[in-house]
């Protein structure tokens, strides 16, 4: 969404400084970097450059803020504070600070000067990042809470690998402030809500869960396979695993280093030559000689057709593979009936 401001940032905040004494008007460009260079610089190196203390500065800029609040130059430039307001409310009424700056300039200049802007405008309020928030900027403060309050619950109440599609995750996420304003009940304005959070995130493929979750926060090879795998929907073979991890995220995945990573990781199993589906699909894992001892114990003596019949459920085989397997007497053994059982 791109904003289109009906004011020259640089030319009110120039108005506003002319309110100041040069060194506090010096002071003040430096510490929000409001010249040439837009750069904001500490209090300490503010400070060193004056020959006086960081607290001093800090005593400095204060009183710079109020100095402009109380002018005339302030009250002459309310249109401008107006049209932030409006801005900000159009945007969700509470929004993370450089999501705010992105939609009204690219130029870190301008970022500068709307920063400055939204620090003297006297409705407009930041709360600083925390573990749960980023940096962000609201208007009223009850719909602060309810939004902070919504997705700390949101986050709650998810799994810790739980991977929600994003249209969901919206559905859910606004079923708990029904109470809110219909004017941001919108997809746009509750990704931008979601996009507050520190804790939920999104992963390159556009889902939703915690930020934590290695299904979210992406960190290698065994990783991406898993999106690619879990999107594909059923068993694929390692090479296309590799393949699809080029195509879809843009990273190179060579195929041996594919295949030994998904033999480590207990999130996929190998079901056939190559082939590995994913284990929360409820497929046994082990070689085929494995699979046939978990399924008579599971489902006590059968004979050769079921297991078969079973195995070729959880493994892409060949049925004589599975006959040959059968006949190894250290294993399994035929019982008075005929069917199979493990050995004890």
């Amino acid at each position: 969404m791109k904003i289109t401001l009906g004011f020259k940032p640089k030319q009110s905040v120039k108005k506003l400084l002319l309110a100041l004494p040069e060194r506090s008007r010096d002071i003040i460009i430096k510490r929000y970097g409001l010249g040439k260079n837009p750069d904001l610089m500490t209090l300490d190196a503010i400070g060193k450059s004056y020959g006086i203390t960081r607290e001093r500065v800090r005593q400095i800029e204060n009183h710079a803020i109020a100095a402009i609040r109380k002018s005339k130059n302030y009250s002459d430039e309310k249109p401008v504070f107006d049209e932030i307001e409006k801005i900000i409310n159009g945007l969700g009424g509470i929004v993370v600070e450089q999501d705010l700056l992105d939609h009204v300039s690219k130029d870190p200049s301008i970022q500068s000067c709307i920063n400055f802007l939204l620090v003297v405008g006297h409705p407009f309020n930041k709360i600083k990042e925390d573990d749960d928030f980023k940096h962000r900027w609201f208007i009223d403060n009850n719909l602060a809470i309810k939004i902070q309050g919504s997705l700390k619950k949101l986050y709650e109440n998810l799994k810790d690998d739980e991977l929600i599609s994003e249209q969901e995750m919206i559905k859910t996420f606004l079923s708990y402030i029904e109470d809110v304003s219909e004017q941001y009940r919108t997809e746009e304005i509750a990704k931008r809500w979601l996009n507050l959070s520190k804790k939920i995130s999104k992963n390159p493929l556009g889902e939703w869960g915690k930020t934590a979750s290695a299904n979210i926060s992406i960190k290698g090879v065994r990783d991406y396979a898993y999106l690619v795998i879990r999107k594909h929907g059923s068993p694929i073979h390692f090479k296309e695993v590799a393949k699809a991890i080029t195509t879809v995220f843009n990273k190179k995945a060579h195929i041996a280093t594919t295949h030994n990573e998904l033999i480590k990781d207990p999130r996929f199993v190998l079901v056939g030559r190559g082939l590995y589906a994913l284990s929360e699909w409820g497929y046994i894992s082990g070689v085929v000689k494995d699979v046939i001892k978990k399924v008579l114990e599971k489902n006590g003596p059968m004979t050769k057709k079921e297991i078969v019949e079973k195995v070729m459920k959880e493994r892409y085989v060949k049925e004589n593979t599975i006959v040959i397997n059968l006949q190894n007497k250290k294993y399994f053994t035929k019982n008075k009936d005929g069917k199979y059982e493990v050995v004890k």
